[in-house]
């Protein structure tokens, strides 16, 4: 009977893809960052969702960090980082992004899929702003037409009342007329 002898080495690869797969998570991390930067400044979503997917890479830095002072011993106790990470933190009343109820409209959705939905959205707005653009631009229009008739109308009553400040004058003249030949005649007569 031979006994089985542990590896000496299996630590030593334990530790080897422990240390790469870290570093490759760091690397998937900063190109999270780099690619959320990019979309934010070319505006393929919007500032708000860059916001929010920024506290998410924020979330997995810690998360990484965490996991190197793990991997280090240099953190706290092994099972409550795994459970922190696991339930979103050891720090109470903090929610875990990741365990946050997604929309029914994005559920299931792959990145494309959101793209091409997020664009569709846009070409929804950029209609609606052109046909809010073309009532404005109708109703400018309306009130400048509403303005000439206003003009129009009011040299209209100008007019008019020149016309009966004429008409009472010629009215009173011809009245004072009347008046005065009706005096002569009953006093000649």
């Amino acid at each position: 009977q031979t006994k089985k002898r542990n590896n000496p080495r299996v630590p030593l690869q334990v530790n080897v893809v422990i240390r790469s797969s870290l570093q490759s998570l760091r690397e998937k991390i900063d190109q999270l960052k780099e690619l959320l930067l990019r979309a934010v400044s070319t505006r393929q979503i919007t500032q708000l969702e860059g916001d929010r997917r920024q506290n998410l890479v924020d979330d997995l830095l810690t998360r990484h960090k965490q996991l190197e002072a793990s991997y280090k011993n240099e953190g706290p106790e092994p099972d409550v980082t795994r459970s922190s990470l696991m339930t979103g933190g050891v720090k109470r009343g903090v929610t875990n992004p990741w365990l946050m109820e997604e929309s029914e409209e994005t559920r299931g959705l792959g990145f494309d899929d959101l793209r091409q939905q997020q664009r569709r959205i846009i070409e929804e707005q950029d209609a609606g702003l052109d046909a809010l653009s073309s009532i404005i631009s109708r109703q400018k229009q309306m009130g400048q037409e509403i303005g000439n008739e206003l003009d129009e109308q009011n040299e209209i009553i100008d007019d008019l009342t020149n016309l009966v400040e004429n008409t009472d004058g010629r009215l009173r003249s011809q009245t004072r007329h009347v008046k005065m030949v009706d005096r002569k005649s009953t006093s000649c007569g």
